[in-house]
């Protein structure tokens, strides 16, 4: 298919739903701008292939509720978070589709919160009016069966992290489309864990949006997990709004997944503000993985730091795009970027483009991206010390991934990734019919509520 045959496959599936006003803005939009073309470098090693392979339905309207967590065996030991899954792209409940605590914290399905916080809801997607989405944005927007909708009121700090699961458990193919908002109003602080998991082996595709604001002074630490089976395609757009004085902290972790391409849109809006992006991939077989990142620096007095590792084996494919863009008015800003990936065999392929577009004199600013082999020299010095060569791969390829996890400040959570990062290099990862992360572990989860 070219671009054009791709996007009238993915323009049929709007023609066959109706729509609300507000969701025929997006369509419009989606029509207009139609799929992304290599010459959009966000996009430019895409491999749109699997449309040839495959025909995609969309999921059931009506899905009864199931405990998916008893199949999922994601757990991080001693370690409280607020749990809420989706099945198929649909909010699983068993009364409510949203959860209002007695602090004001709102958790739940996004459809039914537009019912019942539209006001504030709208308020805030004032901002995201303003700045351009890519089509696959507003695709997800214009057919999104649900997605999560979190509210923060101001100065609470939430002290158990949030984690959202959302599952795809299917015998048929299915083409899934998520939005979910995040709202965090001045001086509130978020831990939010958002996992991607693969219950089946059916070649499905979900494109998500996910829109998140955080208030003046606000913190938030965002944790996404991805660990798909190798017949999905999973396309994730992340939007972020800063306001002054607000900090942001991004992990990306990519375990597993057929062809997995993560977007993240950062605006500094706000003075003061300053965001820190991390990722993680680890790619194997003929798997494919792009993580492409856009920080906006609008304003002045704002700081970026940008680390992605990666380590590419077999015949897998992996692609890291970092734009830095600098306002004229920006001044002051401080914006840094670094990629390293490791190629294991000589058939991996690596495409990094790390780039700054900068219009303003007074900043301090620098990108670098490396892609190499494991050191001989260091593989060496271990087996001198007694240690196989299989070991001292090994090692070095922990110690890589994990600098990714050294400003983690959840030490249960960081004993969790080292532990994932652990059975994946040593082939004990290799995607299954139940969640993959950890096996033959004993399921517990701590569910309660929080503390006024």
């Amino acid at each position: 298919m070219n671009n054009i045959e791709i996007s009238k496959y993915f323009a049929s599936f709007i023609q066959q739903n109706t729509l609300s006003e507000e969701r025929k803005v997006f369509a419009q939009h989606f029509i207009e701008k139609g799929i992304p073309s290599a010459k959009d470098e966000m996009w430019k090693n895409f491999n749109w292939n699997f449309l040839n392979e495959n025909t995609y339905i969309e999921p059931s309207e009506n899905i009864e509720y199931q405990n998916i967590i008893e199949n999922i065996h994601c757990n991080v030991q001693n370690f409280d978070a607020y749990l809420f899954s989706f099945l198929n792209g649909r909010y699983m409940h068993k009364q409510a589709p949203l959860t209002i605590f007695p602090n004001g914290v709102v958790i739940g399905s996004l459809l039914q919160a537009k019912q019942q916080y539209s006001d504030l809801i709208n308020r805030y997607l004032q901002q995201s009016q303003q700045q351009k989405h890519s089509s696959l944005f507003d695709l997800a927007s214009t057919l999104y069966q649900d997605g999560f909708f979190i509210y923060v009121p101001q100065g609470l700090n939430l002290k158990n992290a949030i984690q959202i699961i959302n599952a795809i458990n299917t015998d048929k193919n299915l083409f899934i489309n998520t939005k979910n908002i995040v709202i965090l109003e001045k001086n509130a602080s978020l831990q939010l864990i958002h996992c991607d998991e693969s219950l089946s082996q059916e070649h499905t595709l979900l494109n998500s949006a996910t829109e998140i604001f955080v208030g003046e002074n606000a913190h938030l630490d965002y944790y996404k997990l991805e660990n798909k089976d190798n017949h999905s395609i999973l396309i994730n757009d992340l939007t972020l709004y800063q306001s002054e004085k607000s900090q942001v902290n991004t992990y990306t972790n990519v375990f597993n997944g057929g062809c997995v391409h993560n977007t993240i849109h950062s605006h500094l809006i706000g003075e003061n503000a300053e965001i820190k992006l991390n990722g993680l991939f680890l790619v194997d077989k003929q798997q494919q993985v792009s993580n492409c990142l856009s920080v906006h620096h609008h304003v002045p007095k704002c700081k970026s730091t940008q680390l992605y590792n990666g380590i590419v084996d077999d015949k897998a494919q992996a692609n890291f795009i970092g734009h830095i863009f600098v306002a004229p008015d920006a001044q002051k800003t401080e914006a840094y970027q670094i990629n390293h990936n490791i190629l294991l065999t000589d058939e991996a392929t690596m495409h990094a483009n790390p780039f700054l577009e900068i219009y303003a004199d007074d900043v301090k600013c620098s990108h670098g991206a490396t892609i190499g082999q494991l050191d001989n020299d260091a593989i060496f010095y271990l087996r001198s010390r007694g240690i196989c060569e299989k070991n001292a791969k090994m090692l070095l390829m922990h110690a890589f991934a994990k600098e990714v996890f050294a400003h983690i400040n959840i030490a249960n959570l960081v004993d969790y990734l080292e532990s994932l990062v652990e059975k994946r290099l040593s082939g004990q990862n290799i995607s299954c019919v139940n969640c993959n992360l950890c096996s033959n572990q004993t399921i517990h989860f701590d569910i309660k509520m929080p503390e006024l």
